[in-house]
């Protein structure tokens, strides 16, 4: 297939664009393989050389259009007769930036046929149609920035202080677990076979790995899915010993499920559920359920709904915002997190953590428990390795779960923001400790955008199988390799950071949490006096160094 079969209209004159932080413009609406763009009149009625709207159609969310008929005449001028049709028609595009963008074209058929162009371009099934592949600015390097991490290299920043702990490749070519990447971090003590086993185990073969060592007390986070226990209680004596032989200590380690004591029951029936009290004397189960999946993707669009709902009154706006039930799930996530966090820290105890794939919650919690551990994962580069590791390749599934944002109301059960959760209470810790971070608002913001609809290839598939199969790190560029240029660098780093030893505690208190305005509201509020606070604050942190 060609993408220029999907274009009805490839060109429209006289079209009004209105888009947030832009003036109003009028030109000729360009539809492209990839792009929307606009080229506008200039004052004496000829058209600039380049377009002050580019839109990347797959920022788009949903496309919503209406028409009206001005009327119908007889054409008789050229000795035939024949009706010609005039009108005019709107079409909105709601992004997954959250930008509302009003179209207004000339003609009913050339409104249709945008709409339907755009619609059909902001969905491709295809992968290697999309814009990654195609991508290729002015001096681009492919190769830059690709691995962002490596688990040999993660390995070797605590190997010196363990022996304990060694680096597998019994995953590799994704023989035994398609979702894990093709080296993992395992108990030196046990082999390659009782690993093959406790992958049967454990559902989509993810068995028991290292993902965080505390240097502190050399106490050790693990992640897994969910063992296959089943209806008739299954066992697996490989699955026992992998997780004994990770304990440190004496003390017994903490098994976190992230879902209710009752989901892990039901999960039963379709061969699921969770660890047997009795087969693991040597952890403590702890249910600490997380919304997920169709839930948790309703929240979100509840959200959005709420933040754009026009002339709202204030009670109206905060019961919608509570009805939304964000903030609830933001609280969850920071609290069982800190769980998570007081174990490894205060208690002294290795952790687990599962949830049934083991794709979604399970990392939300690893990755948050880290940041709030590790003053590494705190750090520019540090942050961006956690993300690779605990995200990309630990096999979220960013293609399925982040289709689209919050806009839509039918969408696929296989969408949930589990990502765009992780950065909006990543911004809550930047909140509550503005000194502890080096990257500041606008990385997150920007992270939000490209996990949703980038020109780079660093979040395209769901797995780094499959990013292998298309050939992702050598047909795309890599968006860490962008924004670690100079030039995007420092717009996105934390004047005020300063380096914190220390395990920073969230609060979830109910003053302490706050919608996240930087992104959901962006477009709605004035960001005039925010750009001039920060920029006041660079100048103060001028001055401070140069004192």
């Amino acid at each position: 297939m060609e993408l220029s079969d999907l274009i009805q209209t490839s060109q429209v004159d006289n079209v009004r664009v209105s888009c947030p932080m832009l003036p109003t413009m009028t030109g000729t609406l360009c539809v492209s393989s990839h792009h929307l763009l606009l080229c506008p009149v200039a004052e004496k009625g000829t058209k600039q050389e380049e377009s002050d709207f580019w839109l990347l159609h797959s920022d788009v969310d949903t496309v919503e259009k209406s028409v009206f008929n001005i009327g119908m005449f007889q054409n008789t001028d050229y000795g035939h007769d024949g009706t010609v049709k005039s009108g005019m028609g709107t079409v909105t595009l709601k992004c997954k930036d959250l930008r509302v963008i009003h179209l207004e074209i000339p003609g009913m058929e050339e409104t249709l046929n945008i709409a339907r162009s755009v619609q059909a371009l902001s969905s491709l099934n295809s992968i290697t149609l999309t814009y990654p592949f195609f991508h290729r600015p002015l001096g681009c390097i492919l190769g830059k920035g690709w691995p962002r991490d490596t688990t040999e290299n993660f390995y070797q920043r605590f190997a010196a202080e363990t022996d304990a702990w060694r680096v597998s490749e019994v995953n590799e070519e994704f023989k035994i677990c398609p979702s894990y990447p093709a080296k993992v971090i395992v108990p030196r003590s046990c082999s390659d076979d009782t690993l093959k086993k406790a992958a049967k185990f454990r559902q989509g073969g993810r068995f028991p790995i290292l993902c965080y060592y505390h240097r502190t007390n050399g106490m050790v986070l693990l992640r897994s899915a969910q063992p296959m226990v089943g209806t008739s209680r299954r066992c697996c004596e490989e699955d026992n010993a992998l997780l004994d032989e990770a304990l440190v200590g004496e003390l017994p380690g903490f098994i976190i499920d992230t879902r209710s004591a009752q989901e892990a029951k039901q999960a039963r029936s379709a061969g699921g559920g969770t660890e047997k009290k009795s087969r693991y004397p040597n952890w403590r189960i702890l249910h600490r359920p997380l919304e997920r999946g169709q839930a948790l993707q309703e929240s979100l669009t509840r959200l959005v709904t709420a933040c754009y709902e026009p002339s709202q009154l204030m009670n109206r706006w905060l019961s919608r915002l509570q009805a939304s039930r964000w903030m609830s799930n933001v609280k969850e996530a920071l609290s069982i997190a800190g769980l998570i966090s007081e174990c490894i820290e205060r208690e002294g105890a290795c952790v687990l953590v599962h949830g049934e794939e083991g794709t979604d919650n399970t990392l939300l919690m690893t990755s948050l428990a880290q940041l709030i551990m590790s003053p590494e994962c705190r750090t520019w580069e540090g942050f961006q390795d956690l993300l690779e590791r605990e995200w990309l390749q630990a096999g979220h599934p960013f293609q399925l779960r982040c289709a689209r944002l919050g806009w839509s109301q039918s969408r696929s059960q296989h969408e949930s923001p589990h990502f765009m959760l992780f950065l909006d209470c990543c911004w809550q810790l930047t909140r509550q400790f503005p000194q502890s971070m080096e990257f500041n608002e606008a990385f997150l913001c920007m992270l939000a955008k490209h996990v949703y609809s980038s020109e780079y290839g660093t979040f395209l598939c769901n797995n780094e199988r499959e990013r292998n199969v298309y050939e992702v790190q050598d047909r795309t560029l890599s968006l860490w390799g962008f924004l670690n240029e100079s030039k995007q660098r420092p717009k996105l780093l934390n004047p005020m950071y300063k380096p914190n030893p220390l395990t920073i505690w969230p609060s979830v208190a109910p003053q302490s949490l706050q919608l996240w305005e930087g992104f959901f509201l962006r477009y709605l509020l004035p960001s005039k006096n925010t750009e001039l606070a920060w920029q006041r604050i660079l100048e103060l942190v001028e001055q401070s160094k140069s004192h």
